[in-house]
């Protein structure tokens, strides 16, 4: 779940990549995208990230979450099997590394409002130092 504002949150259908395979694979090759689903990616420990759209057949947009779970980076509308890198990481962010990123349809971060300093609430997170901690 991502908290939009006070006590409103928004839910994903997702699958989590979180195995070298796995993250390697991500949404490749898939022909679509409901809104509502997407696709985390959980890193073992946070980390400075980049993305690519190699063999991605669908716009995406790219949500990347620092180790507290809070949004620190949207990508909007990746282009498909674009192999330009996209940085988890804003030019200038003292606190590059990310621990998370979610992947959605392209377009639906603008529709859903989602931007940075919103919060996730994950079971992966730590309980102790997540900004929403699970309960």
């Amino acid at each position: 779940m991502i908290r939009t504002a006070g006590d409103k949150a928004l839910s994903f259908q997702i699958e989590v990549a979180d195995t070298p395979e796995s993250r390697a694979q991500g949404l490749m090759f898939r022909r679509n995208l409901p809104a509502g689903q997407g696709m985390l990616f959980v890193y073992p420990e946070p980390q400075p990230v980049s993305f690519w759209m190699r063999n991605t057949l669908i716009p995406l947009d790219l949500i990347f979450f620092d180790e507290t779970g809070v949004i620190r980076h949207i990508h909007r509308n990746a282009r498909p099997l674009d192999e330009t890198p996209i940085p988890g990481a804003a030019v200038g962010d003292p606190q590059p590394d990310r621990l998370m990123v979610l992947e959605i349809a392209g377009g639906e971060a603008a529709r859903l409002g989602l931007a940075a300093g919103q919060q996730l609430a994950h079971p992966a997170l730590d309980r102790t130092t997540a900004a929403w901690p699970c309960r």
